[in-house]
């Protein structure tokens, strides 16, 4: 960036943060700058209209970063002033990120190598439609195969037509079940792979024509595994090993230790990992889980998973996976930790927190000259500044009351109920480490749900 001048556009209250943070970025990304402050308060009320009336770039000035609140049209500015013209981060303390200055060698998240098995759990109880409808969701969610499960006892008289009628939409099936003449009818009916067989399923696994799972006999010691392998190869039957992981409690670590021995043994045999045994069998959110037994997976040569989403602490399950195999696939490639690669698996805290600090806080609080109100959370407390007061308390009901004391004229049902929603956003962002941007949604990862903006209904009132 050599020889760039970059003229940053502001308001009044982001004035002295944009200083601080362009001074030190500047000087490590190399680039010559220049600051306009607009007579403006807020820099979010900005629109290209109005910057094209006001603002003023100096002559060496190559192009213009304007805030990132500043949607639409950017064309009146260049036109005005024949400048590169672009909006730069909403949050001005990210101006770093934006250049690329934390940045290493772009990770590849468009890429994979790890297959996703998605389990319909209970299927032969499922209406036909209703097998359908989860196929979809689950494939939207990045499932590759739709793995129906079977249940012991009398054969499902209906497999066939159910694998038929996913076949004909389009979906890649396998079918759990230990009963050959259930597993015979899927097969026939499309299903591309058969979970699970042992050494006693071996003679039946020749007919089917389809690939199959092989665990062992016993999954303590893998008994009877090495029997069935050499079985299935002898009779040309397709199969990758499922050594069998076991839940927190019964055998986990051990279970760990098989897959590695599996992979010592069989170096080039394809794998599976039944990863359901702990998202669904651990008392704890599923996202964090997913990601490291993906990582394990990917060490190890693993490439295919089998998940379901039957608990409510595990409902979204695949589509962590399909996060999840993008981020190990890309951290084993270029040996990196996987860190910085993608944060939409960071759910309950964010990945970072942008506190303006108390010092900063007092200075908004003196340069503020309207009524309405700005929430702040951060440290543990909650602010509220406007032009007359600055109210702070570690309880929204606490900081309510205070400004109920102050008797404010600009505070109708309307915006006492504004006030209550960002409150509470503000409130949970403290309690669990989040950001908290005012009229912003909380980072959920990738659970944000979009949120209308609530700006507008403040815009109304007299800018300053």
């Amino acid at each position: 960036m050599s020889g760039e001048h970059i003229h940053f556009v502001t308001g009044r209250l982001a004035a002295d943060v944009l200083r601080e943070t362009v001074a030190d970025v500047a000087s490590e990304v190399g680039f010559a700058y220049s600051i306009e402050v607009l007579p403006i308060s807020v820099a979010a009320l900005m629109t290209p209209v109005w910057i094209a009336r006001h603002v003023h770039p100096p002559a060496e000035a190559t192009r213009i970063l304007v805030p990132g609140y500043c949607g639409g049209d950017l064309g009146p500015i260049r036109s005005r002033t024949g400048r590169e013209v672009a909006a730069g981060p909403r949050d001005v303390r990210q101006l770093p990120e934006y250049f690329g200055r934390a940045a290493g060698s772009a990770p590849e998240l468009d890429r994979f190598d790890i297959e996703i098995l998605a389990e319909i759990n209970h299927a032969p109880r499922l209406a036909r439609q209703e097998i359908l409808q989860q196929a979809r969701q689950l494939t939207q969610d990045g499932a590759d195969v739709i793995d129906l499960g079977c249940e012991p006892g009398a054969p499902w008289s209906g497999v066939a037509d159910c694998v038929h009628a996913l076949c004909q939409e389009g979906y890649r099936v396998s079918i759990d079940s230990w009963e050959p003449v259930e597993v015979q009818a899927a097969v026939g009916a499309g299903a591309e792979l058969v979970l699970s067989v042992q050494s006693a399923h071996c003679a039946a696994a020749a007919d089917w024509g389809a690939e199959v799972v092989a665990v062992p006999d016993d999954f303590s010691t893998l008994a009877g595994l090495d029997q069935t392998v050499q079985r299935l190869s002898a009779a040309g039957v397709p199969f990758r090993i499922d050594p069998v992981l076991e839940p927190i409690g019964c055998g986990f670590a051990a279970s760990l230790g098989r897959y590695l021995e599996v992979r010592r043994r069989y170096p080039e045999a394809p794998m599976l990992m039944g990863i359901g045994n702990l998202t669904e069998l651990s008392d704890a959110d599923s996202a964090g889980i997913n990601l490291l037994l993906l990582g394990i997976c990917q060490e190890l040569g693993i490439h295919s998973v089998l998940t379901t989403q039957v608990i409510n602490w595990a409902r979204t399950s695949v589509r962590e996976c399909d996060l999840a195999r993008r981020m190990v696939r890309d951290a084993v490639r270029r040996r990196v930790p996987a860190k910085h690669l993608d944060p939409r698996l960071v759910l309950l805290r964010d990945p970072r927190l942008d506190p303006y600090g108390p010092v900063a806080l007092e200075r908004l609080a003196e340069q503020i000259r309207d009524q309405n109100y700005r929430i702040f959370a951060e440290d543990g407390r909650l602010h509220l500044i406007n032009a007359d007061r600055h109210l702070t308390s570690t309880d929204a009901f606490d900081l309510c009351s205070q400004l109920l004391e102050t008797q404010p004229a600009n505070l109708d049902a309307r915006h006492a109920f504004y006030l209550g929603y960002e409150l509470a956003k503000a409130v949970t962002a403290l309690t669990l480490g989040k950001q908290y941007r005012q009229d912003e949604p909380l980072d959920w990862g990738y659970l944000t749900r979009p949120e209308p903006s609530h700006a507008p209904r403040r815009r109304s009132r007299k800018r300053s």
